[in-house]
This record gives C-alpha cells, sequence and structure tokens, in this order.
C-alpha cells in the first residue's frame, strides 16, 4: 500500500465507503458478476430504491472502486481490481 498522504487519503475513502451495508453488498454482488447495470442491482438488492443505488454507486465509483462503462443510455459498472487489490484485497477471497 502506498504511505503517500494520497495513498492514505483514497484509502480512508474507500474504507468510509465500505463502511455502509448497501455499498458493501454491491461490492459483494460486482465481486461475483461484473458489467451490471443499476437495474440489475437493484433486482439483487430488492430493498433499496433506485434513486438510493445510484448515490451509493457515485460514492463507489468516486473512491476508485468501481469502474464504469456507458453502453447507449445504460452506464454498466464492474469492480475496479486494480483499487480493490491495493487497498481491500479481502473482498476478491470469495
Amino acid at each position: 500500500m502506498e504511505y503517500t498522504s494520497t495513498g492514505i487519503e483514497q484509502a480512508v475513502k474507500i474504507h468510509k465507503a465500505l463502511g455502509e451495508q448497501t455499498r458493501y453488498k454491491i461490492i459483494q454482488i460486482l465481486s461475483a458478476e461484473s458489467n451490471l447495470c443499476p437495474a440489475d442491482l437493484e433486482n439483487r438488492l430488492v430493498t433499496v430504491a433506485l434513486s438510493t443505488l445510484s448515490h451509493h454507486l457515485k460514492q463507489l465509483s468516486d473512491c476508485g472502486l468501481l469502474t464504469s462503462q456507458k453502453k447507449g443510455t445504460y452506464i454498466y459498472y464492474s469492480l475496479n481490481t486494480d483499487t480493490v487489490q491495493k487497498f481491500a484485497p479481502y473482498l476478491l477471497n470469495r
């Protein structure tokens, strides 16, 4: 892990993001299956509204845990395995 101020700031952002139960569940889902759109994630999470899910996805993307790819009108999310491996490798142990 980087012990620069930038690396420490990113680690703190990542662990704050993972401190919320729904965001942790999103990471678990995306570690098993990648390239999911918010509607797919909403179906798997059941109790989370799409507007709330969008907020969670933004938080996870902003700290570097997710990558996104726009295809037409849809955005597909995947786990950023480089960032996860570096700052939270335990998320990859399934």
